[in-house]
Parts: C-alpha cells; sequence; structure tokens
C-alpha cells in the first residue's frame, strides 16, 4: 500500500500526505504501479472528454483533455521531455548532456519538442471518431506509464545519484512484462486489434527511445523517461484515428 501511495505521490498532483521523507525502497518499488495510475488517469481523461465532448468540437475538446493530461502529472513528464531535448540535440559530450539536462532553464530544442509532442497528441486526437475517442484517451495515459516501466527495464541508470537510481535499484523484469500484458488486456477489450496495436506500438516506440538514450548517455535519468512517456501517449490517439 505504501508504494501505491508514493506511485500516486510521484506521478500525480493529488496532494496524499507522507510520512516524512520517502523511503527508497519504497519509492523503487512503487514502479509497478505506474500502469495502475496510468489507468486511472484514463478512465477520468475519457469521463472529462465525454463532458466536453457535450458542448464543443472535437478540436477545442482535444486541446482541453490533452492540457487536462498535462495538469494532472504537474507537467512532469513534459518537462523531462525538453529537458532530453535540450541535452540530446546539443551535439555535446555524454557528461555536458547530463549537465544540461540538470539545468532548470529550458532551450530551443526543449521548446519545440514541448510544442510538437503536444500539438501531437491534439491533432491525433482531434482526427479519432467520436466511437473511438473514449478508449483512445483510456489507453494514452497508460501507454504513457507502460512505456515508463519498460524504459526502467531496459536500461541502467545514467548517473551515479539522484531520484532514478531507487528505481534502478529495485526494478525487476516482471513489472515490464505485467505492464504490457495490462496495457494489451485493456487495449484489447476496449478497441480490438486496434489496441493489441497501440500496445505494440508502444512497445517499439519506447524501445526506439530506449535505444538512443543508451547511445547518447549510456541509460536512462527521469527526464528520459518522462520523454518516454510523452512520445507514447500519442501511439493510441494515432492508431485509433487511422480509417
Amino acid at each position: 500500500m505504501k508504494s501505491f501511495l508514493a506511485a500516486v505521490r510521484f506521478l500525480t498532483v493529488v496532494p496524499l500526505p507522507a510520512d516524512g521523507p520517502e523511503d527508497a525502497r519504497v519509492l523503487g518499488r512503487s514502479a509497478c504501479f505506474f500502469p495502475v495510475i496510468g489507468l486511472v488517469a484514463g478512465l477520468a481523461m475519457a469521463a472529462l472528454d465525454a463532458l466536453v465532448g457535450a458542448v464543443l468540437s472535437p478540436w477545442p475538446a482535444s486541446v482541453l483533455v490533452v492540457l487536462a493530461m498535462v495538469g494532472i502529472s504537474g507537467g512532469l513528464h513534459l518537462d523531462g521531455l525538453a529537458d532530453t531535448a535540450d541535452g540530446f540535440l546539443s551535439s555535446r559530450s555524454r557528461e555536458r548532456m547530463l549537465e544540461i539536462m540538470r539545468d532548470s532553464r529550458i532551450g530551443s530544442m526543449g521548446v519545440l519538442a514541448i510544442v510538437g509532442v503536444l500539438a501531437l497528441k491534439m491533432a491525433a486526437l482531434a482526427a479519432v471518431p467520436p466511437g473511438r475517442r473514449w478508449a483512445a484517451l483510456l489507453l494514452m495515459p497508460l501507454a504513457g506509464r507502460t512505456a515508463l516501466v519498460l524504459e526502467l527495464s531496459l536500461l541502467p541508470y545514467a548517473r551515479s545519484t539522484g531520484l532514478g537510481l531507487a528505481f534502478h535499484t529495485h526494478k525487476t523484469r516482471w513489472d515490464a512484462v505485467l505492464a504490457v500484458m495490462l496495457l494489451a488486456g485493456i487495449g484489447f477489450a476496449t478497441a480490438g486489434a486496434r489496441g493489441l496495436l497501440g500496445a505494440a506500438g508502444t512497445v517499439v516506440v519506447t524501445g526506439l527511445v530506449s535505444l538512443w538514450c543508451r547511445r547518447k548517455i549510456g541509460g536512462f535519468t527521469g527526464d528520459t523517461l518522462g520523454a518516454a512517456c510523452e512520445v507514447s501517449e500519442v501511439v493510441p490517439a494515432l492508431i485509433a484515428g487511422v480509417s
């Protein structure tokens, strides 16, 4: 239960109280609950879309729901995406990339990455037929949180210190297997073959992001996890919109 609550505190803006600093083992083991948090977030986004979609056309509704998707995590993953883009696209050494990614200031590449991913999510969601929107919105946050667990299982930690060390130390491959099974199962139950394609696409996209991370910095950081989450969230919407 402590690990589940730690996952809620880490991935969302829900103000759950904590008894002092988070224990490293509890935080590290919370990763197994990331897909569950994604599923709950997906249910909330589908419900919100049903409300705003009753009075707004697809494009404004898509903008509001995507912004709500960002808000539920406090922009945590978008911040990681921006830092990853600033570091990886700087054409610097590994050590310098890691320094850039720790800088709280955002660069031009980070801005472009945020704008690009948000625009793609909004456009992809707006193109989804009405009957498929709820399933796409249910699966988008689940796909993103599954990507977090997948990247954790595929890569070592790229730094010697930091929050990501707790996740690296206490991770298991079974977390990733169960996360993918949950995504595939919920995907098939809600969207049939498209849901399975969404799960497969999430695995492929996360694998490519992880390969890029290994080549650039030799592993993952908290920022690259956020980048994988944001990019993977686009996959279910893109597949749902294909005619």
